[in-house]
């Protein structure tokens, strides 16, 4: 065999070794700074979001956050994706990712009553309804009676389907999320195409 031809195969072979393995790491540098893909699974984020819709997590605001050694602090009204918290309790057949959205942060308390969810902190000792921040959320009927001030380092969540046990979330079992567990903002839905939009 030509030695020449045998050196030339050899360069292409490495040289798509390399190409796919450069690939590789970059996706993998992509999913872990700057953006990542979620799929929708169960009724809890319904009318917004329903099972099969695919997302995409915008992961820089938490990537910034982390250079500047903070934690990523989201928006009212956002919808975030986070860890679930329950795996580091060891449960089994548990998402390991859930979306929600944020209602409170760490000082706030939270009231669900009759229907309402409410929230007080200084700025609004009387308390104010976080649902007419968001059109997403607007009207939208909660069960449940709680009473709960958020712990520091922590958010309170809730799914947009608070009817009846639809959303395990904050109010319903799930607890506040500490912020080190979110993994970033929901940028945009991408599937079904025709009911793109972003977030």
């Amino acid at each position: 065999m030509d030695p020449n031809k045998t050196n030339s195969i050899l360069k292409d072979v490495l040289g798509v070794v390399m190409f796919i393995a450069l690939v590789v790491i970059g996706v993998m540098l992509i999913n872990a700074f700057v953006f990542r893909s979620f799929n929708v699974e169960g009724p809890s984020m319904e009318k917004t979001m329903y099972t099969g819709d695919k997302l995409i997590v915008n992961k820089i605001p938490v990537t910034f956050a982390n250079i500047q050694g903070k934690r990523y602090t989201p928006e009212r009204g956002q919808v975030i994706v986070f860890k679930n918290p329950e795996l580091s309790l060891g449960l089994v057949g548990k998402d390991e990712y859930i979306v929600k959205r944020v209602v409170a942060f760490a000082g706030e308390t939270v009231h669900v009553k009759n229907g309402k969810v409410t929230v007080f902190n200084n700025a609004h000792p009387d308390g104010f309804d976080p649902d007419t921040l968001t059109d997403d959320t607007e009207g939208s009927p909660t069960s449940g009676d709680v009473i709960t001030k958020v712990p520091a380092g922590e958010i309170f969540v809730m799914g947009d389907h608070r009817q009846g046990n639809y959303s395990l979330d904050s109010r319903s079992g799930l607890g506040t999320i500490p912020l080190q567990d979110i993994v970033g903002p929901v940028g945009m839905r991408i599937f079904p195409f025709q009911q793109f939009r972003f977030f």
